[in-house]
């Protein structure tokens, strides 16, 4: 007999509906969760509490703005580990008065140049948390060396 539905239509009822779990998954999770990454080195965030800052994720890594400035990046990676430490967002001309603070910054190796913007307080640096501890006291006075306006995706689509 056929009808204005045809037997698997939109009112279709399965005489032998497929068996459901019941109860809560074998793992005691009702959605898996992703486990994240804990903030790497976050003495830093605690240092930097006086001041509104903003945290992005970039490449695996932690980008802390403040206000239109990317200041620092928090880097901890298990690869590629060289230039695992705390980035400072600078250019070219403010790297020799930043050495005389900072006796172990160098270029981040990762871009393969020699001088980069990006200069690295490496975590494996014998005076990596007071080194880094003086960067986020510069960055609260709001020292211009430290911290740049990153271009527009716009902007970079331009050129």
């Amino acid at each position: 007999m056929c009808n204005e539905y045809s037997q698997r239509g939109p009112y279709y009822h399965d005489p032998m509906p497929k068996p459901r779990r019941t109860g809560p998954p074998p793992d005691g999770q009702i959605f898996p969760l992703k486990k994240r990454k804990g903030v790497p080195y976050e003495f830093v965030l605690d240092a930097l509490a006086p001041i509104a800052v903003e945290t992005r994720t970039m490449f695996g890594c932690l980008a802390i703005y403040l206000a239109d400035k990317i200041v620092l990046i928090l880097r901890e990676r298990k690869n590629g580990t060289a230039d695992n430490g705390v980035w400072l967002a600078t250019t070219g001309e403010h790297h020799e008065s930043l050495r005389h603070e900072f006796p172990n910054m160098r270029s981040i190796q990762l871009f393969g140049k020699e001088e980069t913007g990006w200069q690295v307080l490496p975590v494996d640096a014998p005076d990596f948390e007071q080194a880094t501890l003086r960067a986020c006291e510069l960055i609260i006075s709001r020292d211009p060396r430290i911290g740049k306006v990153p271009k527009s995706r716009r902007q970079s689509k331009k050129n």
